[in-house]
């Protein structure tokens, strides 16, 4: 598989600019950073793009998340290593990134509404159409992971 468009980001200079601020602000936004992190590697699994898988797991692992919580995040909802929290983030996650599916259903939706304040489920919420947004680039123009020597197939 070879990319549909080589460097697709310098051919949109201005709008990957404003994905980027988006980014930044999400990130000063105060919510927690393996929530985000969850939210962009759940979303990806899902809109099976390998290049933000790789890069995603890899920044996990880097703020010290677990092997196993990695391991068990596609299968998240029968799994016992996440947090209430998590959990509200992962099934708002699903329901957004699946939307003509289940049009976020009220019960996606209660556990977000009673674990995050108001201004953080709309900052929730940004982070999931962003990360919804680079898959489609990504996965779109057939963009695939950089992945070490040691990493490749046999």
């Amino acid at each position: 598989m070879h990319p549909r468009i080589e460097n697709h980001f310098a051919l949109a200079p201005a709008a990957i600019k404003a994905m980027m601020t988006l980014e930044t602000a999400i990130a000063a936004s105060g919510l927690d950073n393996t929530l985000i992190g969850l939210i962009k590697l759940r979303a990806s699994q899902i809109n099976g793009c390998a290049y933000c898988i790789h890069m995603h797991v890899e920044h996990l692992r880097q703020a010290g998340e677990t092997e196993m919580r990695l391991h068990l995040l596609s299968a998240w909802r029968e799994a016992p290593v996440y947090s209430e929290r998590e959990r509200a983030v992962l099934a708002w996650t699903e329901a957004l990134t699946l939307l003509p599916q289940n049009g976020a259903a009220d019960e996606d939706y209660a556990p977000i509404a009673t674990q995050f304040s108001p201004e953080e489920q709309v900052n929730l919420t940004l982070a999931i159409g962003a990360i919804n947004a680079w898959n489609r680039l990504q996965v779109g123009f057939r963009i695939r992971p950089v992945v070490s020597e040691g990493q490749h197939a046999a």
